[in-house]
């Protein structure tokens, strides 16, 4: 199983590593990430603040729980092929509970697992008030999750939320002996500036990420700027959650004003789109071959 060349983690891992600014957006639940797949988008990152906010209705200030991340990853590994990238916020607890939600999320069909060194419960990246844990229980965390993997291109991404309590220099150290410690990506969260993004491949040797938080902290550019300064993925964790809330403001506004909605408005996809997105065919085909 490990020198499967078509491996979604194995695949992940090459086109992070080419540092070519891999864009890959968030889901917060499997229609969604059926969507990023037929866009044609490389792989697919599922959010935890996207799903507070979509199955909650609650901001990202922790209150996911393991249980409710192993089933939604479970649904996205049913519906794409994808790689799927799982934000695991800070791993459900200390370097004993992280194997386990390794394990957990491995066998769920995660491909790589993203873990913080925030303080639980912890906060969006680009909140306020943010505190981080000691280096070294992160070390010992990032250490226990590559320990605990089954496949060795199952990816720890670790990501620091360091540079707004310490500064940038303290996050890029940190950002470096997390990949000491085994990481197999690195993640500074929330740069606050365009020297400080171009810092963050420049001094760190492993693949980096950068977060495009559409409002948030960090400078938004062209993902083919990303790469070029030397990221290997771009992600856009809620560009999908954001879009759709305006779009259903939009839609349900029209309903509301005008007292009809169809297809021919243009703010809504059409039935045959939908059905075609969730594969009903296949299901019908399903229906007559077991009938």
């Amino acid at each position: 199983m490990n020198d499967n060349p078509t491996h979604p983690g194995t695949l992940l891992r090459r086109k992070v590593a080419a540092k070519h600014g891999l864009v890959v957006p968030g889901a917060a639940n499997a229609l969604a990430a059926r969507v990023i797949e037929e866009l044609g988008f490389e792989a697919v990152y599922l959010s935890g603040a996207g799903l507070t906010n979509t199955f909650y209705g609650m901001p990202d200030l922790g209150f996911v729980h393991l249980g409710d991340l192993a089933k939604h990853t479970a649904a996205l590994r049913d519906a794409v092929k994808l790689p799927i990238v799982v934000d695991a916020d800070t791993g459900f607890g200390n370097a004993l509970n992280v194997q386990h939600t390794v394990r957990t999320l491995e066998r769920a069909g995660a491909n790589a697992i993203q873990l913080e060194d925030q303080v639980s419960p912890k906060k969006c990246g680009h909140f306020e008030g943010k505190a981080v844990i000691a280096r070294d229980e992160m070390l010992g965390k990032v250490k226990a999750a590559v320990d605990a993997r089954a496949h060795a291109d199952f990816l720890v991404i670790a990501r620091t939320d360091a540079a707004a309590v310490e500064g940038i220099d303290a996050a890029i150290a940190r950002a470096a002996a997390y990949a000491e410690a085994g990481a197999d990506i690195t993640f500074v969260e929330a740069p606050e500036s365009l020297e400080a993004l171009r810092r963050i491949p420049r001094e760190l040797a492993c693949p980096q990420v950068v977060n495009v938080v559409i409002g948030g902290k960090t400078p938004t550019l062209d993902a083919a700027e990303f790469g070029a300064m030397g990221f290997g993925l771009v992600l856009y964790a809620n560009a999908a959650l954001q879009g759709a809330v305006r779009g259903m403001t939009l839609a349900l506004q029209a309903l509301r004003d005008g007292g009809r909605l169809d297809e021919a408005s243009g703010l809504v996809a059409t039935f045959a789109e939908r059905q075609a997105l969730v594969r009903k065919n296949q299901y019908d085909d399903l229906e007559q071959r077991y009938a």
